[in-house]
């Protein structure tokens, strides 16, 4: 694992202690997944302007015409356990 290391103002590094510790999670886990969370972010937003500029072909979309990938038969009897 590689280690990055920012600068913060003072309150907001006591605010990212202050909710880890509500959270019960280390500072460093919840710092890691707040970045996660936003680099996601960026990447759908980064995602959606590419398919607007080049949708999909309409042999790319053929999948979508299924109308269902449930099973062909019922299977719901399995869940009662009286049979």
């Amino acid at each position: 694992m590689t280690m990055l290391t920012r600068r913060m103002t003072d309150s907001e590094a006591a605010r990212v202690r202050e909710t880890a510790e509500r959270l019960g999670v280390s500072v460093s886990e919840m710092i890691r997944e707040a970045l996660r969370r936003y680099l996601n972010s960026v990447g759908a937003e980064h995602d959606a302007e590419v398919y607007e500029r080049s949708p999909l072909r309409p042999d790319e979309l053929a999948i979508a015409s299924i109308q269902s990938w449930l099973p062909a038969e019922d299977w719901s009897d399995w869940a009662d356990p009286s049979g």
